[in-house]
């Protein structure tokens, strides 16, 4: 044979051909790079990490020959039960009544995603996501081969009828299967869904059968305006306990404590917890423990402590941004003003292309952002851009918008 190994394709399953690189994971490739000022990762600043406190866990656990040989163990795949009675309690905290089995502990809210859509979705089924959505979620869904349907907040002619019609129309016998959201602070809009859209949204789960996947990843950073209940509390207030919801909700540690031990969870009814304990299993067995171990440690000694420094930090930083905006931006350009999470929305006049701002960027300003055509799962959307302000000092974000604004200018 002459064809040598390089030359060889697999035989790929179908999904593959609907997973594709993350915009925003090629693009903190620029981080590495010390003169880019960088709008585009949502990713906390290290500077918050709590180190010491981390590393002191570490030695404490391995200087414990016991509980080192524990730690370094197999685990539950439900995850370390103390971790788990701290998750469930700060739960309880915002308003959902729930136990220790109604969690279990993943490797990062991303995989609690990857792990729903492996649960609920058949090929050609309904997944109905806001207009944009995390781009994260829409990457975990796409192996899973959904269709999308924008779900309409608001004023709206649609009907639950509408919906589920419109689902079987586009594939025989597909049926609507779940609404994802991210109601405070959405990745990337910024936006928060009022507690009558989250009301609304529940009615329609209710109305279609299906399942609310509420994707938690920011509420905690609320750094002004009214709390807003989270909509599992909403829904399991009905029963009084969270095995009476149909809401799932994805929660990490990433933004408040760090993303480096990658330790999420997600709470809901026990059916759906033991469901996807199986998929937990069949995956990875279960998430390390030596990092749970370490993340209950920190949870209980300086969780609150890290959320009001982290609030502090980005509010200040938010801002500054939007001050910086309100002077350099031309007349056109808007913008979001959330009132928490790490993200501002941007939307320039029709006919900007947001990837070739970018290139421009990058090559002419070293400014880095996230083009926002990639959180619509329609593709539309080359007019927005998303702008993260939790790695940018002060200083580089007066510069940052200032160049944006000369490029938007021409």
């Amino acid at each position: 044979m002459n064809e040598t190994v390089t030359d060889w394709e697999p035989a790929y399953a179908r999904r593959a051909a609907r997973m594709s690189s993350s915009e925003i994971r090629e693009l903190l490739k620029l981080l590495d790079q010390p003169d880019i000022i960088s709008f585009a990762g949502g990713i906390p600043d290290p500077a918050l990490f709590p180190r010491e406190e981390a590393g002191n866990a570490y030695q404490t656990i391995m200087g414990d020959p016991t509980r080192a040989n524990a730690a370094l163990q197999y685990s539950t795949s439900e995850g370390y039960l103390p971790l788990r009675e701290w998750i469930s309690s700060y739960m309880t905290r915002l308003g959902a009544n729930c136990d220790p089995d109604n969690i279990v502990v993943t490797s990062g809210s991303q995989q609690a995603l990857d792990f729903l859509a492996r649960l609920l979705v058949s090929p050609g089924d309904t997944a109905l996501v806001d207009w944009p959505t995390y781009l994260g979620a829409l990457q975990a869904f796409n192996a899973y081969e959904p269709r999308y349907d924008r779900i309409e907040f608001g004023a709206t002619n649609r009907t639950p009828e509408s919906y589920a019609e419109a689902a079987s129309e586009a594939t025989a016998g597909g049926r609507v299967k779940f609404a994802y959201v991210v109601p405070d602070f959405a990745n990337p809009t910024g936006r928060t869904l009022s507690v009558a859209e989250r009301e609304s949204l529940l009615a329609l789960a209710g109305e279609l059968d299906i399942p609310v996947i509420e994707d938690g990843a920011y509420a905690a950073l609320r750094y002004d305006g009214t709390p807003v209940p989270p909509v599992i509390a909403m829904d399991a207030a009905r029963t009084g306990h969270v095995d009476g919801a149909r809401t799932i909700y994805c929660g990490t540690f990433s933004k408040t404590l760090t993303p480096g031990l990658r330790v999420g969870w997600i709470c809901a009814a026990r059916p759906i917890v033991k469901r996807l304990v199986l998929v937990k299993q069949a995956s990875d067995l279960n998430s390390p423990l030596l990092n749970q171990v370490v993340m209950h440690q920190l949870a209980e000694s300086v969780f609150d402590r890290q959320v009001t420094a982290s609030i502090a930090c980005y509010r200040e930083r938010r801002d500054r941004m939007r001050a910086a905006l309100e002077r350099h931006m031309p007349e056109g350009v808007t913008w979001t003003s959330p009132e928490g999470g790490i993200f501002l929305w941007l939307t320039l006049p029709e006919g900007f292309d947001g990837a070739e701002l970018l290139a421009r960027a990058v090559a002419e300003e070293k400014l880095a952002f996230v083009p926002g055509r990639a959180f619509f799962a329609d593709g539309t959307g080359a007019n927005t851009l998303r702008l993260s302000f939790s790695l940018a000092n002060p200083e580089q974000i007066e510069t940052g918008i200032a160049a944006l604004a000369r490029l938007i200018r021409g």
